[in-house]
């Protein structure tokens, strides 16, 4: 989706939810404090701007926003739209599903375009 020499922005799709992103950090960082003060701000200005491209086009009741690392533990943050018509409402995404859950998908072109206007063009990535 998205891509810097520091990071990437990657979206996934939930089922019973739709449309989710990860702010994944390039180098092999296991927790938030391993960076130093100003990689920390940056890399939390991508995870800020994601959450409000999808906030804007997606128009979900909730955003979440969640840095979990424990099955793998590499940095990243999950950026996740909430319905309140989705299966785990009002329950994290990785609780057990209340009921079937109707899908929120986002346009990857839409959303793409929101992250190039929030964070500028992406620089070609490393990976």
């Amino acid at each position: 989706m998205w891509a810097n020499d520091d990071c990437l922005v990657v979206s996934a799709k939930v089922a019973g939810v739709g449309t989710i992103c990860r702010v994944i950090w390039r180098d092999h960082v296991r927790e938030m404090s391993d960076l130093g003060a100003g990689a920390r701000h940056a890399f939390m200005d991508v995870v800020f701007a994601v959450e409000a491209a999808m906030r804007d086009r997606a128009r979900p009741a909730k955003m979440n926003l969640a840095s979990l690392g424990n099955l793998v533990p590499h940095l990243h943050w999950h950026v996740i739209p909430r319905y309140e018509d989705d299966a785990y409402f009002p329950e994290a995404i990785w609780a057990e599903a209340h009921r079937p859950g109707a899908h929120h998908p986002l346009s990857e072109d839409l959303l793409r375009k929101a992250l190039s206007e929030a964070l500028g063009q992406p620089r070609k990535s490393r990976l």
